[in-house]
């Protein structure tokens, strides 16, 4: 069974109870206040008829005295006195108009205590009273002698109460029926919106469209809070498959340039194997054109190649494990490190580093008592990332290293006066096997430097500003947050 009739049954049956319950309120009210009447009147006139029994000295039996005459006009009452002594009935005039006469019980003995009760002569309904007379005198004093009865008919009651009971029941029906088709309709309109979500769910099952939006404008109750918690739901999974696409999408590009980054140097390594397997497998003799300080010298530069082309392998590997590391949420071990002493000691390493222009180091000492949160290990291989960089990219003019501070933080600048890059390569330049057109074929490298810098500056907390214009040079300012501040001795 559907919602929408669960709450349609739900909504009828409450509906039905209360309608029940309501109808015997009201059926019991109207009854107590019809019959109270008739009980009134009835006790007016047991108050009027007040028999009192009269001995006969004749025959031994008993009369009866009334207090008011016992035809008195009352077209709704009948009074009925039954003598036992001599079978005697006596009846009002209405009573005798009518042809009618009470039952009078069987059981002469029988000691009457006036209660009402509602009984059928000849098939109307009557409330009666019946009330014992005892003998006051007489040698059946105390006795029961006679019998008071006094009857009122009750048909227009009876024939309100049946017209009210077939109102109570035909309208209770109508209003079953009309609450239950409008329920119906009701609950249906209000579970409409429900559908959507459904038939929205069943499209994102089948197509995979994530895109979908369920259209509500509605109030703000239960339903419209669930679709908008669906539609942010939706939102935040379109987010997450867009992200999920990206990321395989990189994925994809990183194992295709990792693939032919992998496949140049391991070309040249196999041509040169495959050019000294052929030098040195032939005999002396079939060695025509070279003789041994040639071969000698081919040799020595195929096994130079083959030793460059390994480093160079080792040093992409290397960065695809540090980087494979990365992406598995790996971090490293972090400790507080004296800026000055590291970045001098990296600043005198690098001018050992190839290079064709001039290495310039700038103003250290604010760095004096600056210590950072993080590793010296990958501190060290993101500034020499980023000289190195400088190094490749400047053919002439010069390179800078220099450090600055500003609040809680403290910028080291490196700059040069290189090929520069265009606005639009900015953003892109951290993407792993990503270099700017101008630098492809120019230069040697493959894309993977600037990753792991980025990495390791956001393991430490600090970010990275790019100040670039193309043919003038590029600065790199590496913002890192401080810990704490104690000038070294």
């Amino acid at each position: 069974m559907s919602i929408r009739l669960r709450l349609t049954a739900w909504y009828t049956g409450i509906l039905a109870v209360t309608l029940i319950v309501f109808g015997f309120f009201i059926y019991g009210v109207i009854y107590y206040n019809s019959y109270s009447e008739v009980e009134k009147r009835i006790n007016q006139q047991i108050k009027k008829t007040k028999p009192t029994t009269i001995l006969s000295l004749n025959d031994g039996t008993y009369d009866f005295l009334f207090k008011s005459p016992i035809d008195f006009q009352d077209s709704l009452t009948f009074i009925q006195v039954y003598n036992y002594t001599n079978g005697d009935i006596i009846s009002n005039d209405i009573l005798k108009r009518v042809g009618m006469q009470l039952p009078i019980p069987m059981a002469k003995g029988e000691e009457l205590k006036g209660e009402l009760s509602h009984i059928q002569i000849d098939g109307y309904p009557f409330m009666l009273y019946q009330q014992a007379i005892i003998a006051l005198e007489g040698p059946m004093k105390g006795q029961m002698v006679g019998l008071l009865q006094v009857a009122s008919f009750t048909g227009p009651e009876k024939a309100l109460l049946t017209r009210l009971q077939n109102i109570l029941f035909l309208g209770s029906m109508i209003m079953i029926i009309f609450a239950t088709t409008l329920g119906l309709f009701l609950a249906r309109k209000s579970m409409r919106p429900i559908g959507k979500v459904i038939e929205a769910a069943n499209q994102i099952q089948k197509g995979a469209d994530l895109s979908v939006r369920i259209e509500y404008e509605g109030p703000e109750d239960e339903i419209g809070q669930l679709i908008g918690t669906v539609n942010n739901m939706l939102e935040r999974m379109d987010g997450f498959y867009k992200e999920l696409e990206d990321s395989y999408a990189a994925q994809r590009r990183f194992v295709s340039d990792a693939s032919h980054e992998l496949r140049t140097p391991l070309t040249t390594i196999r041509g040169n194997v495959d050019l000294l397997q052929r030098m040195w497998s032939k005999e002396p003799e079939d060695r025509s054109n070279l003789d041994e300080e040639a071969l000698k010298q081919m040799s020595i530069e195929a096994v130079g190649d083959i030793a460059d082309e390994a480093k160079r392998m080792s040093r992409l590997v290397s960065d695809m494990l540090s980087l494979a590391r990365a992406d598995t949420g790996h971090t490293f071990d972090k400790e507080p490190i004296p800026l000055e002493v590291l970045v001098e000691e990296v600043a005198r390493r690098a001018q050992f580093l190839p290079h064709a222009v001039e290495w310039i180091t700038g103003d250290l000492s604010t760095l004096n008592g600056l210590y950072v949160y993080g590793n010296k290990d990958y501190l060290q291989q993101m500034l020499f990332i980023f000289i190195e960089n400088a190094f490749k990219y400047t053919p002439e003019g010069h390179v800078l290293l220099d450090a600055f501070r500003y609040q809680d933080q403290v910028g080291i600048r490196v700059s040069d006066t290189g090929i520069g890059m265009d606005k639009n390569d900015v953003p892109l330049i951290f993407e792993r096997f990503y270099r700017a057109d101008q630098s492809r074929g120019v230069t040697e490298g493959i894309g993977l430097g600037l990753s792991i810098a980025k990495w390791i500056i956001d393991e430490m907390g600090g970010s990275v500003e790019v100040v670039t214009r193309l043919g003038e040079g590029t600065t790199f300012i590496i913002w890192l947050p401080t810990i704490f501040h104690a000038p070294l001795e």
